[in-house]
């Protein structure tokens, strides 16, 4: 009998802990308005927002060389001037999503849209290089908080029927803006003034603040969230992300393996991030929350973004530096590659969208096809040689302007579909720190690869003249009678064909790479993500896992 009564006032106590949970988990969330014109104004003003925010990290990034030669800077100093940013900004987007339910989201995206572009007036006219690097991990930090807002907004406030369009504005980030980086600071640096590289942003940044402002609603401070916060995380996570990003920005320069500092902040960094899953996966207000990795979709389209995203960053890059050594093209020359591809997104982006949310589309086929196309170009890429100069590199941007967005939509589709609104914020969390961490790998793995495969093709084409020299010799007596000059001079000549042929041959092992990469991720389609559908109003949502699977 007591057994029973026990067993049934757990059971009453269960259902009142359920009851209790109900407005408290209904309060995580502000229900979203009903869909209008302002709506859609304040979407296209988070949309401004961050691509202001990756302009501005991309057109710098080309135009340093001028950035150095204006402000005095030195090639070390200036890569921590990349590497302090990229540290915010991936650490800020992992934190962003918990920060703007907690402040409000449009509150928190004007305030991030403020100080991005004040840090940007002022970066020019810093005293001191350690007030440089202040005022750009300043800057990182504020505008790695805006990419995932423009997520969050598409999952809360878009209307199923259209909730893909407003994805494929948040691919545009991935895309379109990128691009656009080479052409802009071509610009700025050839007609008008480096300064503006900084400011540039600013009557965009105004823009976006009115449209924000006036177009989306004003949810209420909930500061009771702090009661939760997860301060363990932060003191994880933060240190766990820049031991890990100072390491991929700075191994090249520093030998990787030969340096013990690099070596210890990839241990350190690997190690921290373990503790910081961990608390997440038990805390119960995380910022990541670790269970929706149980769905399969959302592991494969995380696992799939990071190589889509390593190959789109280490595919352009290929081309630039290729042109800039090899030819000496200056970024304005470079432009007309990226303009190309930048461009056309503005109507491949939307297609790619109406094509996915058909019904009898799969989505995943769609991907497959985008990756194949991307693993074409670059084995077409792979066949250059020292004579190519850029009219060469167009057929292959015009296998990316359509294999991009093919690749990136159906990830969108993949990871958010059957989300709630109120796992909007984690869902954001999840894409847009794995998309930051993966530019940076990208990047890191790129000049890696460039830098190693170069050293080796240089010894080897070397040690291929020292074993042979008659013809060695028979090279120098050819070269220096046709440019008429001395013997002793053409060594010097030879020595930097040997560069750029050395130069040429790593960079066809990079596009090699990455269509191994891009193969290997088609090879995962058939076995990891399941078939889903478009949103559609009224539509059943996709399974949910258990309670017990799930922590709230």
């Amino acid at each position: 009998m007591s057994a029973v009564v026990g067993a049934a006032a757990a059971s009453a106590s269960g259902a009142t802990g359920h009851a209790r949970s109900a407005p408290a988990q209904a309060r995580t969330q502000p229900a979203a308005p009903a869909f209008n014109g302002r709506v859609i104004v304040g979407l296209l003003g988070v949309l401004i927002a961050v691509v202001i925010a990756q302009l501005n990290d991309h057109v710098t990034d080309v135009a340093m060389p001028d950035i150095r030669g204006a402000m005095g800077i030195s090639r070390d100093g200036a890569s921590w001037l990349g590497t302090v940013y990229q540290v915010t900004q991936v650490s800020a987007m992992m934190f962003a999503p918990w920060c703007s339910a907690t402040f409000s989201l449009r509150r928190f995206t004007i305030g991030a849209v403020v100080a991005f572009a004040l840090l940007g007036i002022v970066f020019p006219f810093a005293p001191s290089f350690g007030a440089l690097l202040t005022l750009r991990a300043l800057q990182g930090l504020a505008g790695g908080c805006l990419p995932p807002m423009l997520m969050t907004v598409a999952l809360r406030f878009l209307p199923p029927q259209i909730k893909l369009y407003g994805l494929a504005a948040y691919a545009l980030t991935a895309t379109f803006a990128p691009n656009l980086g080479t052409p802009l600071a071509a610009m700025w640096t050839e007609y008008v003034g480096w300064h503006f590289l900084f400011w540039q942003i600013v009557p965009l940044a105004l823009v976006s603040i009115g449209m924000v402002a006036w177009g989306l609603p004003q949810d209420p401070l909930r500061l009771e969230r702090f009661r939760q916060f997860d301060w363990r995380g932060v003191l994880l996570g933060f240190p766990a992300m820049a031991m890990l990003v100072v390491a991929l920005q700075q191994g090249t320069r520093a030998g990787w393996t030969d340096a013990p500092w690099i070596v210890a902040l990839f241990a350190g960094g690997v190690a921290t991030m373990a503790l910081f899953l961990v608390n997440e996966w038990f805390h119960p207000l995380p910022f990541f929350k670790m269970q929706l990795l149980a769905r399969r979709n959302l592991s494969h389209a995380l696992i799939t973004l990071g190589g889509v995203l390593l190959i789109l960053v280490a595919v352009p890059g290929v081309p630039a530096g290729y042109l800039a050594e090899v030819r000496g093209y200056r970024p304005l020359q470079t432009a007309p590659l990226a303009l190309f591809v930048a461009l056309p997104q503005l109507l491949a982006l939307p297609a790619v969208a109406a094509l996915c949310n058909l019904r009898r589309v799969d989505c995943r086929w769609v991907l497959a096809t985008g990756l194949g196309l991307i693993a074409l170009s670059c084995v077409a890429g792979s066949y250059m040689t020292s004579d190519w100069i850029r009219d060469n590199f167009y057929v292959l941007q015009i296998m990316q302007i359509v294999a991009q967005p093919m690749a990136v939509i159906p990830l969108l589709l993949l990871a958010t579909n059957g989300m709630t609104p109120m796992e909007g914020p984690f869902a954001s969390a999840w894409f847009n720190t794995v998309k930051g961490f993966a530019a940076v790998v990208g990047a890191g793995v790129t000049e890696g690869l460039m830098a190693m495969r170069e050293r080796f093709h240089s010894n080897l084409l070397i040690d291929q003249l020292g074993n042979r020299p008659q013809a060695f010799a028979l090279a120098q007596h050819d070269l220096a009678t046709r440019l008429n000059l001395d013997p002793h001079a053409v060594l010097g000549l030879l020595d930097q064909r040997i560069r750029e042929q050395a130069l040429v041959l790593a960079s066809a092992d990079v596009f090699r790479l990455m269509a191994v990469i891009a193969l290997v991720l088609i090879a995962l389609i058939p076995f990891m993500p399941t078939r889903v559908y478009p949103p559609r109003a009224g539509a059943p949502a996709a399974p949910m896992p258990s309670a017990s699977s799930v922590k709230n």
